[in-house]
């Protein structure tokens, strides 16, 4: 150790002293760099794990908070989509409001439907507390929805035209040829029984309820044919027709008045 030590400072006073190992330093340097940068290697590697898994870790970070906020702002516009077909379609039964001029009505608002599948039977959110009665017709910004049936003091039974039990006297629109419809138990389809073969019915002739038996008012749209089939050799022909209303997606319903089926004024909901 000793005899080292006294070597080293003999090459540390001679180097200090004159430029004899330069040269000699050089040499050792390009020697030892090899060595210099495989020392440096596990740095390296911890610094390059920390700066590609401290990125991958804030690009998740980043990414996870772009798909919540992308979450978020889906949520909003399908709200609002939401609130704007609402307006739409209330827009829709203010503007059929216009056209029932004899008529007062309530917008009423559909709560339920009927459980049982034999059934076509809504329910909505005004009954006798707002002067809805037994009998009264329903309809939609599109055309005649059924009747109410039964009553309760905030809520009232509606029974679509539809129903297996619902029938509807109607007539052609372009022709005045009167018919009945009835449900066959489909909110898509209509039925009119007993049509002469020879009855002047096509499709697409629109079908307006025509008034008898005074339960629906004149001229409200029911449905429009869809089928006209005529087997020969039959007296009746086989028709078919497409509500007007919406049956299974309308949420806002007018119940109709008829002037002196209301005691008290009409009340805005």
């Amino acid at each position: 150790m000793l005899i080292m030590g006294l070597l080293g400072l003999l090459l540390i006073t001679t180097d200090y002293h004159s430029q004899a190992l330069v040269a000699l330093r050089s040499g050792f340097n390009v020697v030892a760099t090899p060595f210099y940068w495989l020392t440096s290697v596990p740095g390296r590697v911890m610094q390059w794990n920390e700066e590609n898994w401290g990125s991958q870790e804030s690009m998740l970070e980043e990414n996870q908070r772009l798909q919540q906020e992308a979450l978020i702002l889906n949520g909003r516009m399908l709200k609002m989509s939401a609130l704007v077909a609402d307006n739409a379609r209330l827009r829709e039964l203010f503007n059929t409001t216009a056209l029932l001029k004899t008529d007062d009505v309530l917008i009423a608002e559909i709560i339920g439907l009927s459980p049982r599948p034999d059934q076509q039977i809504i329910i909505i959110d005004k009954g006798r507390n707002h002067d809805v009665s037994v009998g009264q017709p329903v309809i939609d910004a599109q055309g005649l929805m059924g009747q109410v049936v039964e009553v309760s003091p905030i809520s009232a039974r509606i029974l679509l035209i539809a129903d297996t039990s619902h029938a509807v006297p109607v007539q052609i629109n372009r022709n005045g040829v009167r018919s009945v419809a009835e449900g066959v138990g489909r909110l898509d389809v209509l039925e009119l029984r007993h049509v002469a073969a020879t009855t002047d019915i096509v499709e697409g002739d629109l079908l307006v309820s025509s008034g008898l038996g005074g339960r629906f008012p004149v001229g409200y749209p029911v449905a429009t044919v869809s089928s006209v089939v005529h087997d020969p050799g039959q007296p009746f022909l086989t028709v078919q027709a497409t509500p007007m209303a919406r049956l299974s997606q309308s949420r806002h319903v007018l119940v109709v008045f008829r002037g002196e089926q209301r005691n008290r004024a009409f009340e805005t909901p």
